[in-house]
């Protein structure tokens, strides 16, 4: 990243969800495993591999998405929209639960998240899509709600340790924090 193009913004990591198998999977109806989940202070990150001890960590499938990342203003947003109390955001099971963090600009970019004297590089590769497990862990329509509002996929740059509490996110294009909420909508294609 070239030093003269960054942007420094002040978040808030929340939440650090560790969880060595997966809850959501079968059928929706038939009810989530009941898995250990951490909601660490601190998670170590291995370059290439992930979040140490989460069910992403080291598997080949998941490299380029190995560590999630939510704004929480999306699913406020998404809360008040279908009416029903703030939802759990570990529920998401998203790893990684920031406050004040625009993060569909960053879709193709190297960002570096600052805390504590630590720093993680984090390469975001693609969105995370919601399933349609959603509706039965945070309430009905919340997966359609949340389309554009799931978070982002990201590859483990560096290796380092990820803090809960105020951070730096470090982006190589500018964000709008007031923005976070807001679900990314697809611009409409320029083709005839």
């Amino acid at each position: 990243m070239d030093p003269v193009t960054l942007h420094r913004y002040e978040v808030e990591v929340l939440h650090l969800l560790v969880s060595p198998q997966h809850a959501y999977f079968g059928r929706a109806r038939d009810g989530a495993a009941d898995v250990p989940t951490t909601d660490a202070d601190t998670v170590e990150v291995v370059a290439g591999k992930g979040i140490v001890g989460d069910r992403f960590f080291g598997k080949a499938a998941h490299m380029d998405a190995a560590v999630t990342l939510i704004a929480v203003e999306g699913l406020e947003a998404m809360a008040a929209e279908l009416g029903v109390a703030p939802f759990d955001p570990l529920l998401t099971r998203r790893n990684v639960v920031l406050r004040g963090a625009h993060l569909a600009p960053l879709l193709g970019e190297e960002v570096a998240l600052e805390s504590r004297g630590d720093t993680v590089r984090l390469r975001v590769g693609r969105p995370a899509n919601p399933c349609a497990w959603m509706d039965r862990m945070l309430a009905p329509g919340a997966h359609a709600a949340m389309r554009g509002r799931g978070g982002v996929r990201c590859q483990p740059v560096t290796s380092g340790l990820l803090h809960r509490g105020t951070a730096t996110l470090v982006s190589p294009v500018e964000l709008d924090p007031a923005r976070a909420g807001e679900a990314a909508r697809r611009l409409p294609s320029r083709l005839p």
